[in-house]
């Protein structure tokens, strides 16, 4: 939305390549703070919902269709816009940050285990340890098509990102994926190594494969320039995995809460 050559705010709809049961499509949207109140995040919001129905028509008619949306729950006026859209509250996370200006605390490669750097020949056991990760916890697998867009994309930094490897066996016991925005680079001054997956296959767990993970990671980011590191975890996930990236030294920045409708 423009007026002139100012952009005043802006939707962005994205929908999912391969889908079953339910297509579920992601709404993102903004107005320039200094024309808020005005109506205009609506005219988006109806904007979006209409884009969504229309990507739905063309690529997954016959699937159920559902429209999520991501907000802080600071930000009022967002609130109230989902809220009269009759768009409801199914979850919250948090946003939580890494100032990398102090050592990390030192986590050691758990024994039988050794670490090795993202490559093209890894980057199916990156996304099959992820999935087994999320099925483990009632999520849902990523295709090959939906993993290339959402993980592996322009933002991806590959010199970023790790797996620990069982030398016994050579199964691939867990790994962290890292982006960063060079856009939120340019705005904020800051780079950021935003931590987008950390997954540890379930018969790794309780050996401390995240943590190792987490430790190297944050030390390469460190010898690499950037600014910070940043991760977002479901606020009601166990409390063992906040203390885990508590005791990294990761703080909350802010809360978001996850908005959705069926349409």
């Amino acid at each position: 939305m423009f007026d002139g050559a100012t952009m005043l705010g802006f939707s962005a709809v994205h929908y999912k390549p391969t889908a079953e049961i339910v297509h579920r499509v992601h709404a993102a949207g903004a107005v320039r703070p200094t024309h808020r109140r005005q109506g205009l995040g609506t005219k988006l919001m109806q904007h979006g919902l209409a884009t969504a129905k229309a990507l739905h028509a063309l690529h997954h008619p016959t699937l159920e269709l559902v429209v999520e949306s991501i907000y802080g729950e600071h930000v009022h006026g967002a609130v109230a816009l989902y809220r009269a859209a009759a768009m409801t509250a199914t979850k919250s996370s948090r946003h939580m940050r890494h100032p990398l200006g102090t050592a990390a605390p030192h986590a050691p490669i758990p024994d039988g285990l050794r670490i090795e750097g993202y490559t093209a020949e890894t980057d199916e056991e990156f996304r099959a340890v992820r999935n087994e990760a999320a099925q483990h916890t009632g999520g849902s697998p990523l295709s090959a098509e939906e993993w290339e867009v959402w993980a592996v994309n322009a933002s991806f930094r590959p010199a970023l990102s790790f797996l620990l490897r069982d030398v016994e066996t050579g199964t691939a016991a867990g790994v962290l994926l890292v982006v960063s925005w060079e856009a939120e680079t340019v705005a904020t001054g800051v780079r950021d190594a935003y931590f987008r997956v950390i997954a540890t296959r379930p018969a790794y767990q309780e050996r401390g494969v995240a943590e190792a993970l987490i430790s190297h990671t944050l030390r390469a980011a460190q010898d690499q320039g950037y600014g910070r590191a940043s991760l977002r975890v479901d606020a009601d996930s166990s409390s063992k995995e906040f203390g885990v990236y508590e005791s990294a030294g990761f703080v909350t920045q802010d809360t978001q809460v996850h908005y959705s409708i069926a349409l």
